[in-house]
């Protein structure tokens, strides 16, 4: 007999047919042996119809107020599906957040999971109970016993926490899709459901858009091993597993706001090659990477930074083995990249260097925690350690610095973020090998498991909501990237891309560089008006604001190790003749910047491109 989470949304649960549907899906699985907990949201557009009713009275209400009337939203759920299984003669009990036990940050409208209390709820599941359980709500922790709201996606937070304390077999998403789909089905309606995806990957595409599931939960099943499968709440297909890794025995104390780093990680086998001012046109990247592709040369980190005049630097890291091989790929084709009307000008440099080291942190609890990235940067300035260039990724932020650095910087950043010698090899072993850590998929034995090869990609994305701000003449050194994501840290403001030209000016005596980085569109303005504020205590330039962006990704675990694959990404935006503003990498993600009007165009090609549509069309119910 299984203990399973079951999580219904709100159009799972829009009408009292629906409900009943709902209620006859759970009868059916206790029927066959199980134990249930059913997490649900608020029916249908109630949330939205409760924030309306909010802002009819305040145009700036009370948050404390708002969680006392949003979190009613889910309890008119509970007590009808609750009454719905007991017409079926099924024991079932309705119970509210606080009731069930979730204890949460006193952080209004947005709070994190501390802990969650089980004994009465696994009183009611062992007397044979279905317990009903209202989602996105819980109780603080303190003496007041405040009502609090999770925020965005806090249903699937409440059902994937909830399997993590009863150590459910585990849990089920139903929503309004069949699973986990290569892209958005209203953008492409013959994207192709994917059978199964790892936590890494699905914390990528969830991460940048993909509305089925919350990067929230799925940082929580990637801490402590929850498998998780989304399905139809319309149909009995299978749907989509989404695979955890091994559980290391986390406490479930703090549950929400545990260590966010897990591991530091280093490699010293690394090697730069730059391309110093390209034309800021199509195709030039994928030319450039379409020839380093043919030379079976496999390239680890992409920067492309932003443009200056009429070009661009773009920037790559390969395995010190094949330098020679990169750097010769290189040499022969930058000068194909010079403008036909500009030639000696407009001529590209070639720069490589081979005494870099790559060091990173990573870990699912960076998720949303602006003040982590902003962490490693101070650290690693308060080491003495410079950072030449920069990539992230939802779960991970690499470094590129010198080589004879990197046992300091490796050092520091354990220290920093309380990774013992014992979970850290790197840190015994010195920075005289190469370390890299993947993941250990434990399966259930319910879970299908990936084909073998993997695809290399395995789904695409498109956010439309970011911008972007370049800030120029940054100085070169150690602490300045510290200080520019330390203010925006303090002001809540997560970053997504950050990018930092290759070229060096020097002016006044000092080098400087331009960095880029993208942030929530809505917080863009923002955070123009802090950097700009104090642009002349740092020493930085003029801060430029870009709301008119799209970012495009391809995410997938077997691109590791596949050469051609940014190649084949850059060239399908070539052909539809999309310029790439910015180019950011990790070992899992290619991210482009483009003009946000082609957005929609760069995802539809992009997909197509590396054959992910299928014959079926989907159709989003309304």
């Amino acid at each position: 007999m299984a203990l399973i989470v079951q999580k219904y949304g709100g159009t799972s649960v829009g009408s009292v047919e629906r409900i009943q549907a709902v209620a006859q899906r759970v009868y059916q699985t206790v029927k066959a042996g199980n134990s249930l907990v059913v997490v649900v949201s608020a029916m249908g557009k109630t949330t939205d119809g409760l924030v309306k009713l909010a802002n009819e009275i305040s145009p700036n209400p009370n948050r404390r107020e708002m969680d006392m009337l949003l979190s009613t939203g889910e309890q008119v759920t509970i007590a009808l599906l609750s009454m719905a299984l007991q017409e079926l003669g099924q024991p079932a009990i309705s119970m509210t957040g606080a009731q069930v036990g979730i204890v949460t940050e006193a952080e209004h409208s947005r709070a994190r999971i501390l802990h969650i209390e089980t004994s009465r709820l696994n009183r009611h599941i062992n007397a044979g109970k279905v317990v009903v359980v209202a989602g996105f709500q819980g109780i603080s922790s303190t003496q007041e016993m405040e009502i609090t709201t999770l925020g965005r996606g806090g249903s699937d937070t409440s059902a994937v926490a909830l399997a993590a304390a009863l150590q459910a077999n585990f849990c089920e998403i139903y929503t309004d899709v069949p699973g986990i789909l290569t892209t958005d089905p209203r953008l492409v309606p013959e994207a192709q459901l994917m059978d199964t995806i790892t936590c890494n990957e699905m914390l990528e595409l969830a991460s940048l858009g993909a509305k089925v599931l919350h990067p929230r939960a799925v940082e929580i099943a990637r801490n402590y091993g929850v498998p998780l499968v989304v399905r139809s709440s319309w149909t009995d297909d299978p749907g989509t597993w989404v695979i955890s890794t091994k559980s290391k025995g986390r406490s479930l104390i703090n549950l929400e706001i545990a260590r966010p780093v897990d591991a530091v990680e280093f490699d010293t086998d690394q090697a730069k090659v730059a391309l110093l001012r390209v034309p800021d046109k199509p195709g030039v990247a994928a030319r450039l990477f379409g020839e380093i592709a043919r030379q079976k040369v496999d390239v680890d980190l992409i920067i492309q930074s932003i443009h200056e005049g009429n070009s661009n630097d773009i920037a790559f890291t390969v395995t010190t083995p094949i330098l020679n091989r990169a750097e010769a790929v290189a040499a022969a084709i930058a000068p194909a990249l010079r403008s036909p009307s500009n030639p000696k000008s407009d001529e590209a440099e070639v720069m490589v260097e081979n005494n870099i080291a790559k060091v990173s942190i990573s870990g699912a609890g960076m998720i949303g925690r602006p003040g982590v990235a902003a962490k490693m940067f101070a650290t690693l300035a308060e080491a003495g350690v410079n950072i030449q260039m920069i990539s992230t990724s939802e779960v991970k932020v690499s470094c590129v610095v010198d080589a004879a650095e990197c046992h300091r910087a490796v050092t520091a950043l354990s220290k920093a973020f309380e990774i013992e010698a014992e979970e850290n090899d790197a840190v015994t072993q010195g920075c005289g090998d190469t370390k890299r850590v993947f993941d250990n998929f434990s399966v259930s034995p319910r879970l299908p498991i990936f084909a073998s090869p993997t695809p290399p990609v395995r789904g695409v994305a498109l956010d439309l909501n970011q911008a972007r701000l370049a800030i120029r003449q940054l100085p070169d050194k150690p602490g300045m990237a510290a200080k520019l994501f330390g203010l925006l840290a303090q002001h809540n403001i997560s970053v997504d891309m950050i990018i930092q030209s290759q070229r060096c000016h020097v002016i006044d005596g000092i080098p400087r560089r331009d960095i880029a980085f993208t942030v929530s569109r809505i917080d863009g303005e923002n955070a123009k008006q802090l950097l700009t504020q104090v642009a002349t205590e740092v020493g930085w330039g003029e801060v430029v604001l870009d709301s008119a962006i799209a970012k495009v990704s391809i995410v997938g675990t077997g691109m590791v190790g596949q050469p051609g694959v940014a190649a084949k990404m850059f060239e399908a935006l070539a052909q539809q003749q999309i310029n790439i503003q910015m180019i950011a990498t990790s070992e899992i993600k290619i991210s482009c910047v483009v003009a946000q009007d082609q957005g929609v165009k760069a995802l539809q090609a992009i997909h197509s491109a590396f054959g992910l549509a299928g014959t079926e069309k989907f159709v989003v119910p309304a």
